[in-house]
């Protein structure tokens, strides 16, 4: 596996930065659960990030790249499932793009709107709708998501069949979230080392005492670990390397997470601080495909299965 980024790699990253940063800080007085910029995903389509995928000098780790520099935004955006599971369904369908487990309709989807293609993959293959408003329940206000969901009430009787292979598609699927997890983590990460290094407490930085430093070191271990697996899996198009970078990733979530908000005292969690808006979307993103348990089932399938 090449760990260094090539030119075009770096090339790549260094536009999608420049154009990211008006964005890269939460509003001052807009601390809400979800934020979304139709301005930066408009700027993303019109300049093709979300399409490098298909580009045969950049491919699958370049889109990968992309989406974990997406996701250490404040702003959610629709990347992942558009940068890296869209061009193996149909490159021209509709974003944004919401994508449902066959069976698991009630759980909530993210970037569900009007008018948002809903693909949908199991056992009957990969098929795909245009949801209208009359399909869709909104969340309760009260809902803690950090993205902007909603629920879907029903599918339709006549559906779109798409010839690909539905593994294929929840191979990339699981290598789309855990690029977009590990962005995810690198954001909490960044948020909270700012915030101890500049806290002070008994007259010194909390970021001086050993017992943090050990636990924010661990973290930066489990997090550095999110980012070269999804790469590698984004790399090797292997079924067992997009189980295990999924399961690593939702493990890191769930081991990382509570610490982060403890650090902070309380804050991200009473939205005094933007922490919720990466540690929040990092919990959702926990029960993505069936969860920790079904990742192991699938890379254990991946590996041993017949």
């Amino acid at each position: 596996m090449q760990l260094a980024l090539n030119e075009d790699q770096t090339q790549v990253l260094d536009f999608v930065e420049a154009l990211a940063r008006p964005f890269a800080s939460a509003p001052l007085h807009d601390a809400g659960l979800a934020l979304e910029s139709a301005e930066l995903d408009a700027a993303l389509v019109e300049n093709g990030f979300l399409d490098v995928m298909a580009v045969e000098e950049l491919g699958a780790v370049t889109a990968a790249l992309v989406v974990e520099k997406l996701a250490r935004l404040p702003f959610a955006v629709e990347a992942a499932a558009s940068a890296l599971v869209r061009p193996l369904v149909d490159p021209e369908l509709p974003r944004p793009l919401c994508l449902i487990e066959e069976g698991r309709t009630a759980q909530p989807l993210r970037f569900l709107r009007p008018g948002a293609t809903v693909v949908v993959v199991g056992a009957s293959g990969v098929r795909s709708f245009t949801a209208g408003s009359d399909m869709i329940a909104p969340a309760q206000d009260d809902t803690l998501y950090a993205y902007p969901v909603a629920f879907l009430t029903g599918l339709p009787e006549e559906l779109v069949q798409h010839d690909v292979d539905p593994g294929e598609v929840l191979r990339a699927w699981r290598v789309a979230v855990a690029a977009e997890a590990a962005g995810l983590l690198g954001a909490a990460l960044a948020s909270v080392v700012t915030y101890v290094s500049e806290r002070k407490q008994f007259g010194r930085p909390l970021a001086t005492f050993q017992a943090m430093r050990h636990r924010l070191a661990e973290a930066q271990v489990v997090t550095n670990t999110a980012y070269w697996l999804a790469m590698r899996a984004a790399a090797s198009g292997s079924h067992a390397d997009a189980a295990m970078a999924l399961l690593h990733a939702q493990e890191a979530a769930k081991r990382v997470c509570y610490d982060y908000h403890q650090f902070l005292g309380g804050m991200g969690m009473t939205l005094e601080h933007p922490l919720h808006l990466w540690t929040y979307r990092l919990k959702l993103l926990t029960s993505e495909l069936g969860g920790r348990g079904a990742q192991g089932l699938a890379a254990a399938d991946a590996l041993w299965g017949a």
